[in-house]
This record gives structure tokens, sequence and C-alpha cells, in this order.
């Protein structure tokens, strides 16, 4: 019986100096790493996405600079700790190789950290990655340990405050019902009335004194919970065959008493 053939394995890296090297440095540095190959997809093509994020101020950089990256490599441990391969762009034989920036950190955090240079190496991996491993790599380390440290004293970021909207209706401000309890019950606290049949909350304008006073101790005691008061008057319709008039102002801030 005729033994059928076996289709001939494909290397997933493809067959590139640069691409071959990376493999093989990749299994020779400490720790578990996969190499990605990034090919010349033809056009203007520089791989800025990757380029951007190489962690150098010195000969990678000016390298960088003043040449197009038509074909790279990328080595990621495990860890996420990353290096970046090029050809020598320039730079003679061999290769250049430099660390990626930690990913995820808020560009503040990098403030005042030196970079770690990149270095480069002559095309023989096993050379190259001793390199990586005794010059390169403890320098990355220090750095990107001082990025997570800045990036933990660093306050948390400020989200924008909601917004609750009071809106004028024949001299009453209406409110919608908040979802958060706590809103809701600031607004009934301070005279709102629970209007069922609109699922709206309604400050009468009966005595306007009250009201005012009602509207500027809502909108203190909202924003301590974050909240955003506007006033805002109803848009209205223009009369069919009469020219619109200007608008109010949509918002304008709910006033609030100065504090002491």
């Amino acid at each position: 019986v005729p033994i059928p053939s076996e289709e001939p394995m494909h290397d997933p890296i493809p067959d590139t100096s640069l691409g071959s090297f990376a493999a093989v440095l990749a299994g020779e540095l400490p720790g578990t790493w996969t190499s990605t190959y990034h090919p010349d997809r033809g056009g203007d093509n520089d791989h800025s996405d990757l380029t951007d994020v190489v962690w150098d101020m010195n000969d990678v950089a000016d390298a960088l600079a003043k040449h197009t990256v038509d074909h790279c490599a990328v080595l990621q441990r495990h860890d996420g700790t990353r290096l970046f391969v090029a050809d020598p762009l320039g730079h003679g034989e061999g290769y250049l190789i430099a660390a990626m920036a930690p990913s995820q950190q808020p560009p503040e955090a990098f403030r005042g950290v030196r970079e770690p240079d990149g270095i480069a190496v002559d095309a023989d991996p096993f050379s190259a990655a001793e390199q990586i491993t005794v010059d390169l790599l403890p320098r990355y380390y220090v750095a990107a340990q001082q990025v997570f440290g800045n990036a933990e004293q660093l306050p948390p970021a400020q989200s924008a405050p909601e917004r609750l909207v009071m809106t004028w209706s024949d001299g009453a401000l209406v409110v919608d019902k908040p979802d958060r309890a706590d809103a809701a019950r600031v607004l009934t606290d301070h005279g709102f009335i629970l209007d069922p049949a609109g699922d709206v909350l309604v400050l009468s304008g009966d005595d306007t004194a009250r009201q005012a006073a009602s509207v500027r101790a809502s909108g203190e005691r909202l924003s301590e919970l974050g909240i955003d008061t506007v006033l805002r008057r109803p848009q209205t319709q223009p009369a069919l065959g009469t020219a619109p008039v200007a608008a109010p102002p949509t918002a304008s801030p709910a006033p609030s008493p100065r504090r002491r």
C-alpha cells in the first residue's frame, strides 16, 4: 500500500535574514520568547505603530528618524517585555535592537525616566543574546520599574462629571428622575416633588425666593456627589409663517453660594 507523502512543514518565520536571526535570538534569551516578523508590505510603509514605542533616545532613535523601516521583528516575552529588531539602517553590518516602552502606561509615568537605549549587535544571534542579557535587559528592568512606580503615584484619572439638567416650565423647574438614588434624594430633600405621570421631579415656582434657595442648596449638594447642575430653558418652536428668533443660551450653571 503506497504511503501518502506528507506535506512539507512551513516555517512561520519568512525566509529572510532578519526574520531568521530574530527567531534564533528568541530561543537564546532567558525566559520564553516569541518572535514576530513584520514584512515589507510595499508602498509607504515604515511600521510607525512599532517604531513609535521604541524606547531609545540615542543611536537607534537616530537611525529610525533618518531611515525608513520597511521590515522588522518584535520579540515578546510572556511577561510583556518586548524587543525591537531592525536592519542596521545605515550603521553597517549586524542589527539594531532596542527595548519597547511598556504598554498601557500614562505618559506622565515616563517623565524623568532615562530611556534604556538600544544596542547594535553582530549578525550572530548567540553573541547578541549575551549582549542583550547582560546589558540591554538590566537597563530596561530598571527603567520599567521606575515607570511602574511613577504610575502608582499618579492620582486617578478624573472622569467627566455627571450632569443633571433642570428645565424651566411655566415658572417651575422640571428634572428627569435621576437613576442615582442619592441624587434623587437630594432633590426631594430640597422641595422637588415626584410627578409619577411623567417620571419627573418638579420644583414649584409659587415662592420664587424659596425656589432659588432650593436650587442653590441642591446644586451644592449634587456637586459634592460629582454631579454638575445645569439650568435650561425649553426650546420653543417658532409659529408658522414667522421668522425664528435667537434662542437663549442652551445651558448655564446653577448658581451656588460663596464658600467661606
